[in-house]
């Protein structure tokens, strides 16, 4: 067998994706109920610190998906991360990164699932929790089985509700807290209440860190885009430039219009029942506050699953491509798009959807293995870009990382620093340890069942 070049063996997807397109999927991927419900936990954990939990959090993102970028703009493929760990690293890197990612949004868009169909009782209560479950999910299957053009269209909306949601919020919520119409809140609730700034102590900060990592968790998806990006060179590193700042901007501001405007100890929560958003919305003056952020939510919620359906499917097709999967889902229809493995993640989701929605507990232990593949991947992708850059001189790089290696060592240790804080906190995180190890030696022993018969793979530097 001819070495080939993995960009080569990935070959016949559709460039179709604009950069528009781009950033909205970036945005969409990373802005989800991870904010508009997540938040809350967050703010129970560090109070109005919360604020630099989420920009502790936010650096981390950004270490990761700059680094990322530069080896999606050199090498834009649909396997992204999982083929430049597999290139940069070796075979089981890739083999293990893509299947642990594919398993992990698999899990996550079965729980979106039934959180939209739980969201949709608000309006139908009669109507049962699985039947949106499933209509929601043939719906984004069918417009990811079409073109990719289709699918950055239909993500370009859902993402820019959020978008519009979030900035009438922050509108709304400087009103309130500079007296714009309303009286004003000021900033007594930031510094004013028991415990201050930091109610909770520095372990409460800490703890709001993970929850953040989690929420910007999707982000990743811009690289997966490179290899359907109409011109990735200038269209990956302008995309990423304009989405970094408009994340940044919505997550700090949102989140300190949410500490400032409503007391924490209100918004603050252990269980999540109720988004912050409704709160201050409420506070605002706004009427029927609970139904606008009910319709977020689920534009939200699918949003994520419209993401992680294409960002599956691209696995999948990358693992096949690579002759780790069966051949038949790397095959592409003739709008470029590989439908068999969209159809077959598909059929996983209404597994975990079902999972989710009639045994609870076993979910939590599923929830697990995507908390853990969560730090997992961002980790691997820290890895592979330090291997990378011994491949590549940096001035003939488009896109450049400033201060390497010392951002992706600060964001590998802070990664790590999570990782075992997870496996620490004995309440909730834990699991993520208790079936991510398992689940890690699980997949690699796969993987050398999967070398024994096949023998070693051949690939080459990226071209």
């Amino acid at each position: 067998m001819q070495p080939t070049s993995i960009s080569e063996r990935e070959g016949g997807l559709h460039r179709g994706l604009t950069r528009t397109q781009i950033v909205m999927i970036g945005l969409g991927g990373a802005i989800g109920t991870g904010l508009f419900m997540g938040s809350g936990l967050a703010i129970g954990y560090a109070g109005p610190a919360v604020i630099l939990s989420f920009a502790l959090a936010g650096f981390v993102a950004l270490v990761m998906v700059f680094s990322l970028s530069e080896m999606a703009v050199m090498h834009p493929t649909a396997g992204s991360f999982g083929t430049y760990a597999e290139t940069y690293l070796n075979p089981w890197a890739g083999f293990v990164v893509r299947y642990t990612y594919w398993i992990s949004q698999v899990i996550a868009i079965g729980g979106e699932a039934v959180a939209a169909g739980l969201y949709m009782t608000y309006w139908f209560p009669e109507v049962p929790v699985w039947m949106w479950s499933l209509g929601f999910c043939l719906v984004l299957l069918y417009f990811n089985s079409r073109s990719v053009n289709n699918f950055g269209t239909v993500e370009f909306w859902f993402a820019l509700i959020k978008v519009t949601a979030i900035v009438l919020f922050i509108i709304l919520g400087a009103a309130t807290i500079f007296g714009f119409g309303v009286p004003g809140t000021g900033f007594h609730n930031l510094t004013g209440l028991p415990g201050g700034f930091l109610p909770n102590g520095f372990g409460g900060l800490w703890m709001a860190v993970i929850v953040g990592i989690f929420s910007f968790n999707g982000i990743e998806v811009i690289a997966v885009t490179s290899g359907e990006a109409q011109n990735p060179r200038v269209a990956i590193p302008a995309a990423l430039r304009t989405m970094v700042f408009r994340l940044f901007a919505f997550y700090l501001l949102a989140l300190t219009i949410i500490v400032t405007t409503v007391p924490w100890t209100a918004t603050g929560v252990k269980v999540v029942s109720q988004s912050p958003f409704v709160s201050v919305f409420a506070h605002s003056g706004v009427t029927h506050a609970a139904g606008i952020m009910n319709f977020v939510v689920i534009s939200a919620a699918l949003s994520s699953m419209n993401t992680n359906v294409y960002l599956c499917s691209r696995m999948l097709f990358s693992l096949s491509r690579g002759r780790y999967a069966p051949q038949f889902l790397g095959r592409l229809s003739r709008n470029g798009s590989p439908v068999a493995a969209i159809l077959t993640s598909g059929a996983c989701i209404l597994i975990a959807a079902g999972i989710s929605k009639l045994t609870p507990y076993a979910y939590n232990y599923l929830l697990g293995v995507a908390l853990f593949a969560a730090i997992l991947v961002w980790m691997m992708i820290l890895v592979s870009h330090l291997s990378f850059r011994r491949h590549h001189d940096p001035l003939s790089l488009p896109v450049r990382m400033p201060f390497f290696p010392w951002m992706q060592y600060a964001g590998l240790t802070m990664l790590a620093a999570i990782l075992v804080t997870m496996g620490l906190d004995m309440k909730f995180f834990y699991v993520s340890w208790l079936v991510g190890i398992p689940w890690v030696l699980l997949i690699s022993g796969a993987y050398f069942v999967w070398k024994s018969k096949h023998g070693p793979q051949v690939t080459s530097v990226l071209t």
